[in-house]
């Protein structure tokens, strides 16, 4: 239960999947006495749910049954070896659905006026890109990083011709070269550029705060009481205001100011790209202006600086995917108590260039993961359990 993995708290509560993660680890584990080593056929589960979505094969239970899962080296060989079979792309479909919110689209549905071209079929084939993107990551063993710098994604015929390139004919999805280099990564796919759009005009705010909560890992404080939406008709000169005008306006105000220096020049930098993705160089007739400075002082104006802004400090976003990784293995929201693990599995993963299995392996091996919570007894007093 609990909320969709990266609702931005990053380890002070990072999100708890909805589905996915094992079974049976609704209880959050303090090291300590009060936890006990989780059985093998518990730890199957446990395994299972995280990297499938679903229960254990018959290789696996019979690594449980011999006690193969108590040893960490046999244990990492079966996380690589489920890692190789094809239900691993649950961890695309649930966990990064999770993560990056694409159950979102859903609720999305542009104007027509502004985009006559969205249909449901562009909408399904972006969720199926970042789908298969993330999949092909997990599929390659990837340094996660290149969740941000693939110069290739993943197209069928109407995606491409929404993005702009050209010879893709055909409903099936194929993996293009991405000439673009500002369309390259998570920060290029319609489904993110979409979900954090409004039916009628992009949302540099709504785009800042996604890369700030499920990329970063450090939510922006809600906006305070009865501040006004971005007025959605504001004219000046007998023109309508592009969205960076009635944001400057918007922002002007002091109370608004110190979040909107943080959130708005993330959004600005993806202005270039329309409420579906697609890429523009206009906003109502008068040429999009993106230039801002990162909350660092570095000049951005592009997707690719910003993207390089980024990456000039990856830290951030190497915690936050763990976060997310391990409340979506674990089933429930991390706590202070959990971040000592986080970050040793960071550290671990550097000497595998980021691989996602490192990271995966990583997550296998913690203590939260190998432990779960005594019930108390009656008296308060934890039960004892041998985890059988």
């Amino acid at each position: 239960g609990g909320a969709g993995v990266g609702d931005g708290s990053g380890g002070r509560g990072a999100g708890a999947p909805a589905v996915g993660g094992a079974r049976e680890s609704g209880a959050a584990v303090e090291p300590g006495p009060e936890s006990y080593r989780l059985g093998d056929y518990d730890l199957a589960a446990r395994l299972s749910f995280f990297l499938w979505g679903s229960g254990p094969d018959e290789q696996l239970m019979s690594a449980a049954a011999t006690g193969r899962l108590s040893d960490p080296a046999a244990r990492e060989a079966e996380v690589r070896r489920m890692l190789r079979d094809p239900r691993a792309s649950a961890l695309s479909t649930r966990f990064a659905g999770q993560w990056f919110r694409l159950q979102d689209l859903e609720k999305i549905q542009p104007d027509v006026r502004v985009n006559p071209d969205f249909d449901e079929p562009l909408k399904r084939a972006m969720l199926r890109e970042t789908e298969i993107f993330f999949d092909n990551l997990v599929r390659e063993d990837r340094p996660i990083l290149d969740l941000y710098t693939a110069d290739y994604t993943f197209v069928n015929e109407r995606l491409a011709r929404h993005y702009g390139i050209p010879d893709v004919a055909g409903d099936h999805f194929r993996r293009v070269r991405q000439i673009d280099g500002e369309r390259r990564g998570i920060l290029g796919h319609g489904s993110m550029l979409t979900l954090t759009s409004h039916a009628g005009r992009t949302s540099p705010v709504l785009r800042g705060k996604w890369v700030m909560e499920v990329l970063l890992g450090t939510p922006p404080p809600p906006p305070p009481p009865d501040i006004p939406e971005l007025e959605e008709e504001a004219v000046e000169d007998g023109r309508l205001l592009t969205v960076r005008e009635r944001l400057e306006m918007h922002a002007a105000s002091p109370t608004c100011n110190a979040c909107h220096r943080m959130i708005d020049p993330i959004g600005l930098a993806l202005e270039n790209y329309d409420v579906s993705g697609a890429w523009r160089i206009r906003d109502g007739g008068v040429p999009i202006d993106a230039a801002s400075e990162f909350y660092d002082g570095t000049p951005i104006s592009t997707p690719s600086e910003l993207r390089a802004a980024l990456l000039k400090r990856p830290e951030p976003l190497l915690r936050t995917f763990t976060e997310n990784l391990m409340a979506y293995a674990l089933g429930r929201r991390l706590e202070y108590y959990d971040m000592p693990a986080v970050r040793r599995i960071v550290r671990d993963a550097a000497a595998e260039d980021y691989r996602i299995s490192a990271f995966i392996v990583g997550v296998a091996g913690s203590d939260a993961f190998l432990m779960k919570a005594a019930p108390a007894a009656a008296d308060g007093e934890p039960v004892n359990g041998n985890g059988g």
